[in-house]
Parts: C-alpha cells; sequence; structure tokens
C-alpha cells in the first residue's frame, strides 16, 4: 500500500519541513533529526534510516553472506521498521508516540517519518546519567556523546522516575485494554522522552495481539519462533532485546498482556540500578537467558534485592514482587500496577489530577489551582518547569480560572532555573493570545480583568526575565490595555508600573506610546485616587526617583540632585515645558493630597526647565496652588521651600546671564580702544589708532605694503598720517567769506554733545541721539572737490570734545589760546556767548600765507572758542546769521579747500 508513496521522487517531509543537520538522538537504527514546519513553524522530529546502515560489517550483516541472503536479510529489516512506524499511524494516545507524518521510502531505499519532538530515548538519558561510571562505558558507546542542549537537560530523579514509569503504564493499559495488543519488546529504547519530560511508547516492530485473542486481527500475530531466534545477519537494534523479554515468551512460548508487565519491571529496576542497565545480560543469546532463569540467584527477585547494588524505594517493597513475578496470573495488570503503593504520594498524585484535568469539574479545578501552591515547594524544579508548568499554560484557556492559573505560573517562574527562557518561550506568547486578542462582545469580562490585575501584581517578575524588545512587544501592550480599563483599580495596578517598566523601553517609547497614555488618563479621570496616582507617573516619566534613593532636591543649589537613573528613559525639557505643565495648570481640584504629588512633578521640572519658562509659566502656578485653601502648614512649607528653590534658580541664571553679557561688552569695547582712541562725541584721531592701522596693513600685505606709494608722504608725520579714503561730511566745506567768525560759532558744540558717549559706540557721532536730520552745507560754502558728502565717520575731527567736566562757565578764554588738533585735546577756555539754535560744523583753517607757500605742510590750528551750545547735532546754522567772531575768508580752491577738510 505504501509504493506509491515510497517511488515519488520528491518527499513530503523534505519539502515542507526544515530539518536540522545535526541529529539530536539515535534509537536503534534510527537516527532523529530535530524539524520545524515550514507554514506553521511547529516543532517536529524526523526519524531517517539509511539503508547503508545494514552493510557495517560491525554489528551488521555479515559479509560472508552470499548477496541474494544480504538482500533478503535488509528487507526483512524494512519491513520490520515499517511496521514500527505504521503502528503509530492507528495509535492515539497521551502516552503513546504520536504521528504527525506518514512513512515515507527515501530515494536510497531508506525510510523516513515525523512524530511529535522528542528530545533523546530512555535508553539515552540512562547512559548519560552513566557517564561517570566506567562500568558502563560499554553502554554509553552505544548511544553517542549527546548533541543537543535539551538532552543534557533531561533529569532522572525519583519523582521522574515515577511520573515516567506512571505515564509508561497509562499507555499500557491503553494497547492492553482498547488495542488489545501486547508490545511485546518495551525496553528502554522503545521509550523516548519529549521535552516536558512525558515519555512515550514507541517502537512497535513486534506488537500483536494475544493467543487468546478471538477472530480477525488486523496486525498479524507475534511468531515467537521468529523474533527469538537470532540471525547474525540482522543488527541486534533490530531484534528483539533479550534482556528485558518476560519468560514467557522464551521459556513458555505464550504471548500474554502479563509478558508487558515483566518488562515493565525490568525497565524500572535498569532506572535504579548502578549502572543503568536490566538485571538480564544475555547478549542476546536464548541459552544464557535459559540458564539465568535457571537459578534464583540470578533472577531478580528480593532476597537478593533485585539484583541492585544500591537501595531501593521502600514503596517497591509491595510492588515488585508482583511486577516480576514468574507466573502470568500473579503479576499486576497495568490498571493496577498505576495504583499500587508506589505511586501512592501527593506529588505523583497531583500529576495525576493534571493529567486527568480536563474530566474534572469546575469546582474541584478551582479547589486544586488554590492547593497546588502549598504543594509547589516539594516539587523538582525539573517537574514544575516542564509537566506542571505547560501543564497549567495548556488550561488558560479556561477564563474562570485564569486569575488562579496564573498566580501558580508566577509562582513557578520564581523557582524554576533558566526562568528567562520559559517566560520568552512559553509564557509570553500564551499571555498575548489571551489579553490582547479582541473580545467578541463588549460585555465587562470580570475573569480577564482579575487576571490581568495578577500580571500587573507580577510585572516586576516578567521585567526581570525577559529582554528589553521582549518586554517591549509583549509585556508592554498589556500594560497600556489595562491603562485605559474603565475598572480604576487596573488603572491604579497599571500606572504604579510605569517605574518598572521606564528603564526598559527607549526615549522613543515613552514619549510617543507611554506619555501619551499616561497623559490621558490623568486629564480624564474623575476619580481622586487614580489623579494622584497619574501625577506619580507623570513625575517618574519626567524623571523623579524613587523615594528612597535621597533626599528631594529644593533647588537650591546647596546639595547634588538625585535624578534618576543614567540609563532609565525621560521625557526632554520641551515636552515638560510644552506638554506636562499645561497638564498641571489645568488641575482643578484643590485636594491636598493632588497639590502635594503635583508639587513632586513641578520640582522635578524646575531641574530642567529654563529660567524663564519657569519665571512666566511655573511661578504663578505654584503660587496658586500654595495658596489653597485646604493645605496645612507643612504643606505650605513644602510649597515655599520649591517655590523659593526655584526663584533662587532664576535669579542665579538671569545673574549669570547679565555677567556674561557685560563681560563680552567689556572685551568688545577693550578691543575697540586698542585700535582707535574714542572721542566724546564718537570720531577717534589718535595716532595710536593710525599706527595699528599700519601695523594691520603690513601683517596682511606683507613687505609689499612698504613699497607701496603713498600719494600724501611727506605731508605729515607717521602719528598723523591720514586714511586713504577719508570720508567727507556735509558741513566739512565752508565758506570762506562767512570768515572765522561764522565758522567758529558755526562749530561750537552744545552741551549736551560734550557728556561722556559709550566707548562702544565710538564710530556713532552721538549715540544720545535718536535720528540724523538730513545734512546741507552752510550758505555760501562751495561743492567740496571730493563729491558727494559721505556721513562715515573718520579720523578728520580737528579737535576732540572735551571731557564731562565741561559748564558753560568755564569757557571764558580769548581765542589766542590754540592748540594742535593733533594732540591730546585739552581744556580751551572759550568766551561765554549767547546759545545759537545753529548746530556746529567743522571750521576752516584761518588764512595763513605761509599754508599758501606749502599746501602740504602740517597745518596748525588755532581753535577759537565756541560761540554757542546748540542741542542737535549735524544741522546746518540758519542763513542769518547774527553775529561771526572773526571776518570772511576768501574762496579757496584746489589743496585749500581740501584742507579745509582737516
Amino acid at each position: 500500500m505504501f509504493s506509491s508513496a515510497f517511488k515519488t521522487f520528491t518527499s513530503n517531509i523534505t519539502s515542507n519541513y526544515e530539518i536540522s543537520k545535526q541529529p539530536t538522538a539515535t534509537a536503534g537504527v534510527w537516527t532523529i533529526f530535530d524539524a520545524k514546519k515550514t507554514t506553521t513553524g511547529a516543532a517536529a522530529s524526523v526519524f531517517m534510516f539509511k539503508r547503508s546502515s545494514l552493510e557495517r560489517g560491525d554489528g551488521g550483516l555479515s559479509v560472508r553472506t552470499s548477496a541474494t541472503s544480504i538482500k533478503r536479510a535488509q528487507d526483512e529489516v524494512v519491513e520490520r521498521l515499517k511496521k514500527e512506524a505504521t503502528s503509530l499511524a492507528r495509535l492515539r494516545h497521551p502516552s503513546i508516540l504520536q504521528l504527525v507524518e506518514p512513512v515515507e521510502e527515501t530515494r536510497s531505499g531508506g525510510l523516513m517519518f515525523a512524530t511529535e519532538p522528542v528530545v533523546a530515548t530512555l535508553a539515552g538519558v540512562l547512559a548519560q546519567k552513566d557517564s561517570a561510571d566506567s562500568s558502563a562505558r560499554r553502554v554509553r558507546a552505544d548511544y553517542g556523546e549527546p548533541s543537543s542542549r535539551a538532552f543534557r537537560e533531561v533529569e532522572l530523579d525519583e519523582l521522574e522516575i515515577q511520573k515516567g514509569l506512571l505515564q509508561i503504564a497509562k499507555g499500557l493499559e491503553f494497547l492492553h485494554d482498547s488495542a488489545q495488543l501486547v508490545h511485546g519488546n518495551l525496553n528502554p529504547d522503545a521509550i523516548f522522552v519529549n521535552a516536558k519530560s512525558d515519555w512515550k511508547i514507541s517502537g512497535l516492530a513486534f506488537a500483536g495481539p494475544p493467543d487468546a485473542a478471538e477472530g480477525h486481527q488486523p496486525i498479524p500475530r507475534i511468531s515467537l519462533s521468529e523474533v527469538l531466534h537470532h540471525d547474525p545477519r540482522v543488527p541486534r537494534s533490530v531484534e528483539l532485546d533479550l534482556d528485558y523479554t518476560s519468560p514467557d515468551f522464551v521459556l513458555d512460548s505464550n504471548v500474554t498482556f502479563a509478558a508487558d508487565i515483566y518488562s515493565l519491571g525490568l525497565v524500572l529496576l535498569a532506572c535504579y540500578r548502578k549502572p543503568h542497565i536490566s538485571p538480564f545480560e544475555t547478549h542476546g543469546n536464548q541459552s544464557t537467558y535459559k540458564q539465568l532463569c535457571s537459578s534464583t540467584s540470578t533472577v531478580p527477585n528480593p532476597s537478593n534485592n533485585y539484583l541492585c547494588a544500591n537501595e531501593l524505594p521502600r514503596e517497591l517493597a509491595q510492588t515488585l514482587p508482583r511486577v516480576l513475578a514468574r507466573r502470568p496470573a500473579q503479576r499486576l495488570t497495568a490498571s493496577e500496577f498505576q495504583q499500587s503503593e508506589y505511586f501512592d504520594n501527593i506529588l505523583v498524585n497531583t500529576m495525576r489530577f493534571i493529567d486527568s484535568f480536563p474530566a474534572k469539574s469546575a469546582v474541584e479545578k478551582s479547589q486544586f489551582m488554590r492547593g497546588l501552591g502549598r504543594v509547589m515547594p516539594q516539587f523538582p524544579a525539573s517537574v514544575l518547569g516542564k509537566k506542571i508548568l505547560s501543564a497549567l499554560l495548556e488550561e488558560m484557556k479556561d477564563r474562570d480560572l485564569l486569575a488562579l492559573i496564573l498566580q501558580n505560573v508566577f509562582a513557578i517562574i520564581k523557582v524554576i532555573p533558566k526562568s528567562q527562557e520559559t517566560v520568552s518561550v512559553k509564557v509570553l506568547p500564551r499571555m498575548k493570545e489571551i489579553f490582547l486578542a479582541k473580545s467578541k462582545t463588549e460585555e465587562r469580562d470580570t475573569s480577564k480583568e482579575a487576571a490581568l490585575l495578577i500580571v500587573l501584581q507580577n510585572i516586576k517578575l516578567l521585567a526581570d526575565n525577559s529582554t528589553a524588545k521582549q518586554f517591549k512587544d509583549d509585556v508592554l501592550p498589556i500594560v497600556q490595555v489595562a491603562m485605559e480599563s474603565t475598572t480604576h483599580s487596573l488603572t491604579d495596578a497599571a500606572l504604579q508600573t510605569v517605574p518598572v517598566i521606564l528603564p526598559l523601553i527607549d526615549f522613543s517609547t515613552v514619549k510617543h506610546e507611554l506619555f501619551p497614555i499616561v497623559a490621558n488618563v490623568f486629564a480624564k479621570t474623575s476619580s481622586l485616587s487614580i489623579k494622584v496616582r497619574g501625577l506619580e507617573a507623570l513625575g517618574v516619566l519626567c524623571g523623579v526617583s524613587s523615594p528612597s534613593a535621597g533626599q528631594a532636591d529644593d533647588l537650591g543649589g546647596q546639595h547634588e540632585r538625585n535624578g534618576p537613573d543614567k540609563n532609565t528613559s525621560s521625557l526632554d525639557k520641551f515636552t515638560m515645558q510644552e506638554k506636562v505643565v499645561p497638564l498641571l495648570k489645568g488641575i482643578k481640584t484643590k485636594e491636598p493630597a493632588v497639590m502635594m504629588a503635583a508639587l513632586k512633578v513641578f520640582q522635578q521640572v524646575g531641574q530642567s526647565a529654563d529660567a524663564e519658562f519657569l519665571a512666566i509659566e511655573v511661578m504663578p502656578i505654584l503660587w496658586a496652588f500654595a495658596l489653597g485653601p485646604l493645605l496645612d502648614l507643612s504643606q505650605f512649607k513644602a510649597y515655599m521651600n520649591v517655590i523659593k528653590g526655584l526663584s533662587a534658580k532664576i535669579e542665579r541664571e538671569q545673574l549669570r546671564k547679565l555677567q556674561e553679557l557685560g563681560t563680552s561688552r567689556t572685551s568688545e569695547s577693550r578691543a575697540s580702544s586698542t585700535i582707535t582712541s574714542p572721542m566724546s562725541n564718537g570720531f577717534s584721531g589718535s595716532a595710536q589708532g593710525t599706527g595699528n592701522e599700519d601695523d594691520f596693513a603690513k601683517l596682511v600685505l606683507g613687505n609689499k605694503s612698504e613699497h607701496r606709494n603713498d600719494p600724501f608722504a611727506g605731508a605729515m608725520s607717521d602719528g598723523q598720517r591720514l586714511t586713504q579714503n577719508p570720508p567727507t561730511f556735509s558741513w566739512s566745506s565752508t565758506n570762506p567769506s562767512s570768515g572765522p567768525s561764522q565758522a567758529l560759532r558755526s562749530t561750537t558744540p552744545s552741551m549736551a554733545a560734550l557728556q561722556p558717549q559709550p566707548q562702544s559706540r565710538s564710530v556713532t557721532p552721538d549715540v544720545s541721539m535718536g535720528a540724523f536730520p538730513t545734512l546741507q552745507p552752510s550758505t555760501g560754502s562751495s561743492a567740496s572737490i571730493w563729491g558727494q558728502p559721505a556721513l562715515t565717520a573718520a579720523p578728520i575731527a580737528s579737535r576732540p570734545l572735551q571731557s564731562p567736566n565741561y559748564s558753560s562757565n568755564a569757557m571764558t578764554s580769548t581765542p589766542a589760546a590754540s592748540t594742535n588738533m593733533w594732540q591730546t585735546p585739552g581744556v580751551v577756555p572759550t568766551q561765554q556767548t549767547p546759545a545759537m539754535a545753529s548746530p556746529p560744523i567743522l571750521p576752516p583753517p584761518p588764512a595763513n600765507p605761509t599754508m599758501n607757500t606749502n599746501a602740504w605742510q602740517h597745518p596748525n590750528y588755532n581753535i577759537p572758542p565756541p560761540a554757542s551750545t546748540p542741542s542737535n547735532f549735524g544741522i546746518p546754522p540758519p542763513q542769518n546769521s547774527q553775529s561771526s567772531l572773526q571776518p570772511s575768508q576768501p574762496q579757496k580752491s584746489g589743496l585749500d579747500k581740501y584742507q579745509s577738510l582737516l
């Protein structure tokens, strides 16, 4: 019937499963590989048999046999292995190995099938346990080194042995009572251990109906003459294992159900003996077996302690004699074996109850879940993690028991080793299915809410046993669901988890996912307790440390701040200023609990916010809250401490800012004073400034500046050298006919212009003026040879203005007192004259015949006393000037006109 499947060129298993390259375990001639289905990701184990393994000289077919004999022996082995796989397809029981993909024949003539995932055979586990015993090296060599971590993690303590034997007994009960089959070859190689440490029956190559069976049987009867005959051409692994065979087969030639019970007793002894092997060592020889059974000293019995060097559990004293009885009628049945004293203890009965949990009533289930926590400390960690935890997770589909189940699940996580892997692989996926699935109805699910509350109470345990990514993807959505719940107890518990979940999520998640939910809950809730809890959560998001971290900062700058952990993500300054503070500002209630919780948030915001923001936005809110009618004295003092601290911070920041600003202004003025010596009216005419200008030209132009042609070379001394492009002013050209008196009167500065001006504005004529009116030339003045007058400052002032101690009463000297315009300015006494409204203009030099002789000679001006103290600067004098101090001078031209600029 399998011929068509065997001849196909494509394998269903290889095309639908991802098979690992390294084997997990071996079972006789079968090599077991871990696999995963490509479509669903379901785990599986793939059994592979290679026909070439039968051709080995060591334990395989003899090289001396003929080709026809070898071919016939190989075909017999292949058919026997096919029967083993096909028998699994007809049997469905929790204690029978489950087949997921039927047997297939490979192109090389081998076989392949897939089952539920397994990690080892019992024979491999026993060999691993004997790894340190030198007497077990032979057994160790048969099974090789364990290649998978799951294989190495399989434990074999007394409870594991009891649990496993109980499961095998249940499987035998199913075979005997329901399937009406005798296993015929029950041995450690026919028992598989899965990832949950459950024991499964396999190796049904010799299974068949008992001799007492009547009618047609789907499986042929066992031919004892064939199965007991040792064929040297066939590997021993595919023959009947005489070391675990009942005397019913070898001595009585009877096929009965009791034969499997005897084999089960030998397996039980192998689990306790050291080394872990059968008390019968026949090497596949029937004669040796019969010889061992002929003497009571070589047959396991109570007199020789069942051929065990070590002491057996006392519970076996009543069970083993009835299991290893010589007569089949005296042995226990599979059902009676399960009820024996060997399994009569609280731990085994607990696992029995879990196995039969679906058949229990709701009241029994609830009572069991409530009492499981009391007996849980007595279980080994391996049993808790693999057997009980897996059973509890499967029962989470029962919503009525969900809260009780989760309590026991978290209790197990606390005690089992490698709990992080268990949480990430088993617990979190199951929790996501339950709590994140959309409800079909809008009705309130109280059972789910109670379970969710248990999860929130154990959020720290989940955080410690999951990575940051797993927590963000699997746990954080569950917390968000609880925050948005309409049940106050859930929302309150969810807000309390913020300090736990904050270190595990990044800043972007805090700002864009967690903070909006917390802010929304705080803004919309009408519950006082939720309001306070929301403020506490907002404080944590802003960086408030735990109360045990130390004293709170009073913002006075006297001690170090107790900020959050540097690895904890908190909100940035912008979010606190633009979103958190408006939330606090909108608080309507004046309850002291809310006010004090808000104070902590304000205190934390004050550590990060700008001083200007604190002064304008935060301080008014704090004062409004501080004056609340419900605050007592201590609470008001707490508010005042924060207000004073924030005020001190604002003061410090403002003083620092002003000091930095003053320092920068001082440095700028000092830098400008090194280039030009400022005058009171804003013009610079210092010889030092000219020298620095020459130094700068040499610096940027190099040696080329020394050979440049200076059109005014020799006209002035080095300290009096003109700039190359001197600026001109509208008042610089005066009418020669106006005479010295007119010029002198027009150049008299006002007292306001004599006031000291800021040094930083040395280029500006008068910083005290709001604007400059339009400048126009004086009456009768001719156009300047330099074209349109410019209003730029240049060192052309013939005489700097006086120091601030000038007064109108001091100006009483005669014009004879003259000074050099390029010298350091001194006090020039002037004769007091009536005040005039016309502004001063720079006077032309007085008529001097010597100046006509040499136009480039350095002039020596005698500055006449000021005629008036105008209140404005730069306004041309009126045309109808009433008086003049000096006679008019003839109009100048050429270089004489240029000199008037000086």
